[in-house]
């Protein structure tokens, strides 16, 4: 238990806790038929400076192996959510969450607000429903056995091979933010909660697309949807969670059906000596993409462990794919996914994160993403150029807050 709180801590201040609050509190009574009834409203004002130095390097196409050095941003962001009290137990609740390029201040490339994790919806004892735009369930595996320590981000993000991460949804991807789309989260029951989740790809609002993350007028016209549905279980030291999604006529240019599935489980040890924790974690995911030759599909497997020394956490993790296989011809390539003889990848990387404050985090770590001639996966986070082939090795040097 003790080691899968320190290893979600900074993602519990991101999201809840330890934040400068602008709070607004509305009391009011007013009198009904039935009696006097008070109403509460609170709003807060949160977000997330997380800035890098990496030295990034990688096999280009002349066989050159430059390393690069650059300041990044990575998931920076400040937004406002709000509940409002409704009585009996039921909450209006809202969010509006902006993309901050905390590196260089940039707007050019997310020029409006609502960027990220934006919605309305209730919450109440029979769960919580939220419309707008946000990730589907699929991408609440990811924490399970993903880089927590360092805020899933970075170079770091454990998902440039699983789920195809650096794609956006017309792509192929599956941890895409989504845009248009209607959730349900169920209350949880002895460590039990389910979710189920759909997105519409309609042309309302930003469009951004037929490859975007929201879709366009020809995706509505051929009926697009990205349905998921997910399944949890967090109980003292044991954290479990599989989660299907279905992609329907989804990818450009013509659309195609897409699915994945994934699954991962992760067990607290506990202080195993003195001051150490340990943690445990693997997944399991599998890819099926058709494409005009046939299907192509994948398999993905990973294990991580994260290790608490004193108020330190080291986090160490490896996943491989191996080759593409299915009835597509050799050589069908979709993101970094090659169907065929050498078209495997593997990543590894080991990471040390020490808070400073409960708001304030120092993190470095190293990161390897090892293709064979034919794939060509990338990072999932501040992408690097990747031909075929590529060997990708990064290390980073990062400090984060949270307000």
């Amino acid at each position: 238990m003790e080691i899968r709180l320190r290893a979600s801590q900074w993602l519990l201040w991101c999201g809840h806790a330890a934040r400068i609050q602008l709070t607004i509190v509305l009391l009011a009574g007013a009198a009904f038929a039935s009696g006097a009834q008070a109403q509460f409203f609170n709003t807060t004002l949160y977000g997330v400076v997380n800035v890098d130095f990496e030295l990034v390097n990688g096999r280009q196409p002349d066989g050159s192996n430059p390393t690069v050095n650059r300041v990044s941003s990575n998931s920076s962001r400040f937004g406002i959510r709000g509940v409002d009290y409704l009585g009996a137990g039921n909450t209006a609740i809202f969010q509006i969450e902006s993309l901050v390029q905390a590196d260089t201040g940039a707007s050019n490339s997310w020029p409006n607000i609502a960027t990220r994790e934006t919605y309305i919806g209730l919450q109440g004892e029979w769960g919580t429903f939220r419309t707008g735009k946000f990730y589907p369930p699929y991408d609440d595996i990811l924490p399970i056995f993903g880089n927590a320590p360092t805020l899933t981000t970075s170079i770091l993000s454990t998902a440039a091979i699983w789920a195809q991460g650096p794609l956006l949804k017309g792509q192929g991807g599956f941890d895409a933010r989504l845009g248009n789309a209607i959730r349900y989260d169920s209350p949880t029951f002895s460590g039990f909660s389910g979710t189920l989740y759909y997105s519409t790809r309609d042309s309302s609002g930003d469009a951004n697309g037929a490859i975007g993350n929201n879709g366009d007028h020809p995706s509505e016209m051929r009926h697009a949807y990205v349905a998921d549905v997910a399944g949890f279980y967090n109980n003292g030291p044991i954290d479990l969670g599989v989660a299907y999604e279905h992609n329907y006529n989804v990818r450009a240019p013509l659309g195609r059906n897409d699915d994945a599935f994934s699954v991962a489980g992760g067990y607290d040890f506990g202080t195993v000596w003195q001051n150490v924790g340990v943690r445990l974690a693997a997944a399991y995911e599998y890819l099926r993409y058709d494409t005009p030759s046939g299907s192509l599909k994948r398999n993905f497997f990973a294990v991580s462990a994260t290790v608490s020394v004193g108020d330190g956490v080291i986090y160490a993790f490896w996943g491989r794919s191996p080759d593409g296989f299915g009835s597509a011809i050799d050589g069908t390539q979709i993101g970094g996914l090659s169907k065929g003889p050498n078209s495997a990848a593997t990543q590894w990387e080991v990471s040390y994160s020490y808070p400073l404050s409960p708001r304030t985090l120092l993190y470095a770590g190293f990161v390897q993403l090892a293709n064979q001639a034919n794939a060509a996966y990338t990072f999932n986070i501040n992408d690097y150029f990747t031909a075929q082939g590529a060997r990708l090795n990064g290390a980073v040097f990062g400090i984060a807050h949270a307000f």
